[in-house]
Protein backbone atom coordinates (compact mmCIF):
# COMPACT_ATOMS: atom_id res chain seq x y z
CA UNK A 1 0.00 0.00 0.00
CA UNK A 2 2.88 2.39 0.32
CA UNK A 3 6.29 2.81 -1.64
CA UNK A 4 9.03 3.14 -0.03
CA UNK A 5 10.83 6.23 -0.30
CA UNK A 6 15.00 5.21 -0.88
CA UNK A 7 17.38 7.65 -0.64
CA UNK A 8 19.30 7.82 -4.61
CA UNK A 9 23.10 8.86 -4.47
CA UNK A 10 25.73 7.09 -3.24
CA UNK A 11 26.13 10.57 -1.08
CA UNK A 12 23.41 10.62 0.52
CA UNK A 13 23.63 6.67 1.44
CA UNK A 14 26.79 7.82 3.49
CA UNK A 15 25.58 10.30 5.15
CA UNK A 16 22.77 8.70 6.36
CA UNK A 17 25.01 5.30 7.53
CA UNK A 18 26.92 8.28 9.58
CA UNK A 19 23.98 9.60 11.31
CA UNK A 20 22.93 5.73 12.27
CA UNK A 21 19.60 5.96 10.62
CA UNK A 22 17.85 2.75 10.15
CA UNK A 23 19.38 2.60 6.94
CA UNK A 24 22.20 0.81 9.12
CA UNK A 25 19.81 -1.55 11.08
CA UNK A 26 20.17 0.91 13.83
CA UNK A 27 17.08 2.68 14.05
CA UNK A 28 14.74 2.45 16.56
CA UNK A 29 18.07 1.92 18.87
CA UNK A 30 16.28 3.39 21.62
CA UNK A 31 12.43 4.23 22.80
CA UNK A 32 10.19 6.42 20.27
CA UNK A 33 7.90 9.56 22.17
CA UNK A 34 4.41 9.84 21.21
CA UNK A 35 3.72 12.87 22.04
CA UNK A 36 0.04 13.53 22.49
CA UNK A 37 -1.51 17.21 22.81
CA UNK A 38 -4.60 16.77 25.13
CA UNK A 39 -5.17 14.52 28.14
CA UNK A 40 -5.87 11.07 28.51
CA UNK A 41 -9.74 9.47 28.33
CA UNK A 42 -10.25 11.45 24.72
CA UNK A 43 -10.05 9.99 21.60
CA UNK A 44 -6.89 11.60 20.49
CA UNK A 45 -4.97 9.62 23.32
CA UNK A 46 -7.27 6.45 22.62
CA UNK A 47 -6.27 6.56 18.97
CA UNK A 48 -2.36 7.61 19.73
CA UNK A 49 -2.47 4.31 22.38
CA UNK A 50 -3.64 2.15 19.45
CA UNK A 51 -0.84 2.98 17.26
CA UNK A 52 1.68 2.67 20.17
CA UNK A 53 0.40 -0.45 21.13
CA UNK A 54 0.34 -1.82 17.81
CA UNK A 55 3.74 -0.46 16.80
CA UNK A 56 4.97 -2.19 19.57
CA UNK A 57 3.95 -5.27 19.29
CA UNK A 58 3.83 -5.84 15.74
CA UNK A 59 7.40 -4.09 15.14
CA UNK A 60 9.52 -4.62 18.15
CA UNK A 61 9.34 -1.24 18.66
CA UNK A 62 9.06 0.38 21.71
CA UNK A 63 6.65 3.38 21.33
CA UNK A 64 6.24 5.45 24.61
CA UNK A 65 2.63 7.81 24.74
CA UNK A 66 3.50 10.89 26.53
CA UNK A 67 0.27 13.36 26.98
CA UNK A 68 1.26 17.66 26.77
CA UNK A 69 -2.04 19.00 27.17
CA UNK A 70 -2.80 22.72 26.67
CA UNK A 71 -3.66 25.84 24.27
CA UNK A 72 -5.97 23.55 22.31
CA UNK A 73 -2.94 21.15 21.50
CA UNK A 74 0.01 24.03 21.23
CA UNK A 75 1.78 22.74 23.77
CA UNK A 76 1.73 19.22 23.06
CA UNK A 77 2.95 19.94 19.44
CA UNK A 78 5.16 22.77 20.10
CA UNK A 79 7.46 20.07 21.84
CA UNK A 80 7.27 18.31 18.91
CA UNK A 81 8.73 21.05 16.36
CA UNK A 82 11.34 21.84 18.79
CA UNK A 83 12.56 18.24 19.13
CA UNK A 84 15.52 17.00 17.32
CA UNK A 85 14.44 15.40 13.71
CA UNK A 86 15.92 12.36 14.58
CA UNK A 87 13.15 9.80 14.60
CA UNK A 88 12.77 9.67 18.35
CA UNK A 89 10.03 12.04 19.05
CA UNK A 90 6.93 12.06 16.75
CA UNK A 91 3.56 13.65 17.33
CA UNK A 92 0.00 13.00 16.82
CA UNK A 93 -1.09 15.79 14.63
CA UNK A 94 -4.88 16.68 14.31
CA UNK A 95 -7.22 19.28 13.00
CA UNK A 96 -7.32 21.77 15.93
CA UNK A 97 -3.30 22.00 16.25
CA UNK A 98 -1.90 22.38 12.64
CA UNK A 99 -5.11 23.88 10.28
CA UNK A 100 -7.38 26.03 13.14
CA UNK A 101 -5.11 27.29 15.77
CA UNK A 102 -2.82 29.44 13.10
CA UNK A 103 -6.09 31.26 12.41
CA UNK A 104 -7.16 32.21 15.99
CA UNK A 105 -4.71 32.78 17.63
CA UNK A 106 -2.64 36.18 17.06
CA UNK A 107 0.77 34.47 18.26
CA UNK A 108 1.50 30.63 17.45
CA UNK A 109 5.00 28.98 18.74
CA UNK A 110 5.01 27.04 15.54
CA UNK A 111 4.03 27.41 12.05
CA UNK A 112 2.31 23.99 10.71
CA UNK A 113 3.39 24.49 7.32
CA UNK A 114 7.18 24.46 8.07
CA UNK A 115 7.90 23.00 11.22
CA UNK A 116 6.90 20.20 10.85
CA UNK A 117 7.24 16.44 8.42
CA UNK A 118 4.19 14.91 8.02
CA UNK A 119 4.20 11.32 8.13
CA UNK A 120 0.48 9.53 7.84
CA UNK A 121 -2.84 10.47 8.27
CA UNK A 122 -4.30 7.99 10.38
CA UNK A 123 -8.09 8.62 10.76
CA UNK A 124 -10.82 10.90 10.75
CA UNK A 125 -13.64 12.15 13.13
CA UNK A 126 -16.30 13.48 12.62
CA UNK A 127 -17.80 15.65 15.92
CA UNK A 128 -21.17 14.97 17.51
CA UNK A 129 -23.55 16.97 19.61
CA UNK A 130 -24.54 14.52 22.59
CA UNK A 131 -26.74 15.40 25.67
CA UNK A 132 -27.36 13.24 28.29
CA UNK A 133 -29.83 10.43 28.34
CA UNK A 134 -32.38 12.50 30.69
CA UNK A 135 -32.00 15.40 28.61
CA UNK A 136 -35.39 16.82 27.04
CA UNK A 137 -34.04 17.35 23.43
CA UNK A 138 -34.54 14.43 21.86
CA UNK A 139 -33.64 15.97 18.60
CA UNK A 140 -31.55 18.83 16.86
CA UNK A 141 -35.10 20.65 16.41
CA UNK A 142 -35.45 20.59 19.58
CA UNK A 143 -32.19 21.86 20.91
CA UNK A 144 -32.46 24.70 18.29
CA UNK A 145 -36.01 25.62 19.87
CA UNK A 146 -35.11 25.57 23.27
CA UNK A 147 -32.24 28.12 22.48
CA UNK A 148 -34.31 30.49 20.44
CA UNK A 149 -36.96 30.42 23.80
CA UNK A 150 -33.88 30.97 25.93
CA UNK A 151 -30.71 33.05 24.45
CA UNK A 152 -27.59 32.41 26.11
CA UNK A 153 -29.37 30.34 28.30
CA UNK A 154 -28.27 26.63 26.82
CA UNK A 155 -24.05 25.65 27.46
CA UNK A 156 -22.37 23.46 25.27
CA UNK A 157 -18.87 21.93 26.02
CA UNK A 158 -16.17 21.48 24.13
CA UNK A 159 -12.81 19.79 24.34
CA UNK A 160 -11.26 23.38 23.94
CA UNK A 161 -11.06 26.90 22.35
CA UNK A 162 -10.06 26.20 18.82
CA UNK A 163 -10.74 22.40 18.40
CA UNK A 164 -13.43 21.15 15.28
CA UNK A 165 -15.59 20.61 18.38
CA UNK A 166 -15.77 24.21 19.38
CA UNK A 167 -15.79 26.02 15.64
CA UNK A 168 -19.02 23.13 14.93
CA UNK A 169 -21.05 25.00 17.64
CA UNK A 170 -19.79 28.17 16.11
CA UNK A 171 -21.13 27.40 12.73
CA UNK A 172 -23.83 25.66 14.10
CA UNK A 173 -25.03 28.91 16.05
CA UNK A 174 -24.32 31.09 13.58
CA UNK A 175 -26.50 29.29 10.90
CA UNK A 176 -29.20 28.51 12.85
CA UNK A 177 -29.62 31.97 14.53
CA UNK A 178 -29.35 30.99 18.08
CA UNK A 179 -27.39 32.09 20.67
CA UNK A 180 -25.44 29.90 23.10
CA UNK A 181 -22.39 29.65 25.62
CA UNK A 182 -19.61 27.87 24.59
CA UNK A 183 -17.71 26.36 27.32
CA UNK A 184 -14.02 24.80 26.89
CA UNK A 185 -12.59 21.98 29.09
CA UNK A 186 -8.66 21.10 28.44
CA UNK A 187 -9.73 17.61 26.86
CA UNK A 188 -12.73 15.96 25.60
CA UNK A 189 -12.60 13.66 29.09
CA UNK A 190 -13.31 16.73 31.27
CA UNK A 191 -15.86 18.11 28.70
CA UNK A 192 -17.74 14.65 28.78
CA UNK A 193 -17.59 14.59 32.83
CA UNK A 194 -19.11 17.58 33.01
CA UNK A 195 -21.96 17.00 30.53
CA UNK A 196 -22.41 13.70 32.95
CA UNK A 197 -22.34 16.12 35.53
CA UNK A 198 -24.97 18.04 34.58
CA UNK A 199 -22.75 20.91 34.81
CA UNK A 200 -23.48 21.76 31.07
CA UNK A 201 -26.30 20.59 28.76
CA UNK A 202 -24.83 19.35 25.21
CA UNK A 203 -21.24 18.24 24.34
CA UNK A 204 -19.84 18.41 20.85
CA UNK A 205 -17.19 16.37 20.71
CA UNK A 206 -15.20 13.77 18.17
CA UNK A 207 -17.32 10.90 17.76
CA UNK A 208 -14.77 8.53 19.61
CA UNK A 209 -15.20 10.55 23.29
CA UNK A 210 -18.57 9.86 22.70
CA UNK A 211 -18.67 5.97 21.30
CA UNK A 212 -18.40 4.42 24.86
CA UNK A 213 -21.17 6.86 26.63
CA UNK A 214 -23.98 6.39 23.60
CA UNK A 215 -22.78 2.51 23.77
CA UNK A 216 -23.53 2.37 27.71
CA UNK A 217 -26.61 4.09 27.21
CA UNK A 218 -25.32 7.47 29.57
CA UNK A 219 -25.36 9.77 26.40
CA UNK A 220 -27.61 10.48 23.41
CA UNK A 221 -26.76 11.88 20.29
CA UNK A 222 -28.59 14.81 18.38
CA UNK A 223 -26.36 14.98 15.07
CA UNK A 224 -23.39 14.35 13.21
CA UNK A 225 -21.69 16.86 11.71
CA UNK A 226 -19.68 15.41 8.65
CA UNK A 227 -21.22 15.46 5.57
CA UNK A 228 -22.15 11.86 5.49
CA UNK A 229 -23.60 9.82 8.30
CA UNK A 230 -21.12 7.89 10.48
CA UNK A 231 -21.40 3.94 9.94
CA UNK A 232 -20.80 3.62 13.33
CA UNK A 233 -23.49 5.19 14.43
CA UNK A 234 -26.02 4.71 11.08
CA UNK A 235 -29.14 5.84 13.16
CA UNK A 236 -27.91 9.45 13.58
CA UNK A 237 -28.87 11.93 11.59
CA UNK A 238 -25.96 14.59 9.86
CA UNK A 239 -26.79 18.08 11.14
CA UNK A 240 -27.11 18.41 7.08
CA UNK A 241 -30.23 16.18 6.73
CA UNK A 242 -31.79 18.40 9.79
CA UNK A 243 -32.15 21.47 7.73
CA UNK A 244 -28.54 23.13 7.26
CA UNK A 245 -27.66 22.29 3.87
CA UNK A 246 -23.79 21.77 3.78
CA UNK A 247 -22.41 21.69 7.46
CA UNK A 248 -19.53 19.40 7.44
CA UNK A 249 -16.92 19.67 10.29
CA UNK A 250 -14.71 16.94 10.83
CA UNK A 251 -11.33 16.58 12.83
CA UNK A 252 -8.77 14.48 11.99
CA UNK A 253 -5.15 13.17 13.17
CA UNK A 254 -1.94 11.90 11.88
CA UNK A 255 1.63 11.51 12.80
CA UNK A 256 3.74 14.39 12.30
CA UNK A 257 7.90 15.49 13.17
CA UNK A 258 10.11 18.18 13.69
CA UNK A 259 11.02 19.52 10.45
CA UNK A 260 14.00 18.13 8.76
CA UNK A 261 13.58 14.33 9.44
CA UNK A 262 15.25 12.04 7.59
CA UNK A 263 12.88 10.95 4.64
CA UNK A 264 13.93 7.12 5.24
CA UNK A 265 12.67 7.32 8.33
CA UNK A 266 9.47 9.03 7.20
CA UNK A 267 8.89 6.40 4.74
CA UNK A 268 9.30 3.68 7.34
CA UNK A 269 7.12 4.81 10.03
CA UNK A 270 4.70 5.35 7.22
CA UNK A 271 5.04 1.84 5.69
CA UNK A 272 4.62 -0.17 9.27
CA UNK A 273 1.73 2.55 9.98
CA UNK A 274 -0.39 2.05 6.74
CA UNK A 275 0.31 -1.67 6.96
CA UNK A 276 -0.83 -1.90 10.69
CA UNK A 277 -4.12 0.67 10.31
CA UNK A 278 -4.90 -2.17 7.26
CA UNK A 279 -4.87 -4.88 9.59
CA UNK A 280 -8.77 -5.95 10.16
CA UNK A 281 -8.29 -5.95 13.95
CA UNK A 282 -7.33 -2.10 13.72
CA UNK A 283 -9.98 -1.45 11.13
CA UNK A 284 -12.62 -3.24 13.88
CA UNK A 285 -11.07 -1.58 16.26
CA UNK A 286 -11.05 2.42 14.81
CA UNK A 287 -14.36 2.11 13.54
CA UNK A 288 -16.24 0.64 16.56
CA UNK A 289 -14.95 4.20 18.36
CA UNK A 290 -16.21 6.44 15.61
CA UNK A 291 -13.13 6.95 13.23
CA UNK A 292 -12.92 6.57 9.50
CA UNK A 293 -9.66 5.16 8.95
CA UNK A 294 -7.61 6.82 6.07
CA UNK A 295 -4.28 6.39 5.29
CA UNK A 296 -1.92 7.53 2.84
CA UNK A 297 1.99 8.80 1.73
CA UNK A 298 3.80 11.71 3.24
CA UNK A 299 3.46 13.98 0.53
CA UNK A 300 -0.48 13.31 0.69
CA UNK A 301 -0.85 13.90 4.14
CA UNK A 302 0.82 17.13 3.50
CA UNK A 303 -1.21 18.43 0.93
CA UNK A 304 -4.33 17.97 2.90
CA UNK A 305 -2.86 19.65 5.65
CA UNK A 306 -2.11 22.58 3.69
CA UNK A 307 -5.89 22.65 2.43
CA UNK A 308 -7.09 22.01 5.78
CA UNK A 309 -5.51 25.07 6.61
CA UNK A 310 -6.82 27.07 4.15
CA UNK A 311 -9.87 25.97 4.92
CA UNK A 312 -10.48 26.49 8.18
CA UNK A 313 -8.48 29.65 8.25
CA UNK A 314 -10.96 30.90 5.46
CA UNK A 315 -14.23 30.12 8.02
CA UNK A 316 -12.57 31.91 10.98
CA UNK A 317 -11.33 35.01 9.73
CA UNK A 318 -14.94 35.88 7.65
CA UNK A 319 -16.76 34.30 11.25
CA UNK A 320 -14.11 36.78 12.84
CA UNK A 321 -13.93 34.32 15.83
CA UNK A 322 -9.85 34.95 17.36
CA UNK A 323 -7.98 33.76 20.92
CA UNK A 324 -5.62 34.79 22.84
Amino acid sequence: MQRRHFLQSGAALAATAATGTWAQGKWPAKPIRLIVPFPPGGGTDANSRLVAEKLTVLNQWTVVVENRPGAAGNIGLDMVAKAPADGYTIGMGQASNLSINPALYSKMPFDPLKDFTPIVEIAVQPVVLVVRADSPFRTLADFIKAAKAKPGGLSIAHAGNGTVGHLAGEMLARRAGIEVLQVPYKGAGPAMNELLGGQVQLYFGNSVSVMSQMTAGRVRALAVSSAQRLPAMGDVPTVAEQGFAGFDASTWLGLVGPAGMPADIVARINKEVVAMVARKDVQDKLASEGNIPVTGTPQQFGAFIKAEHAKWGSLIREAGIKLE
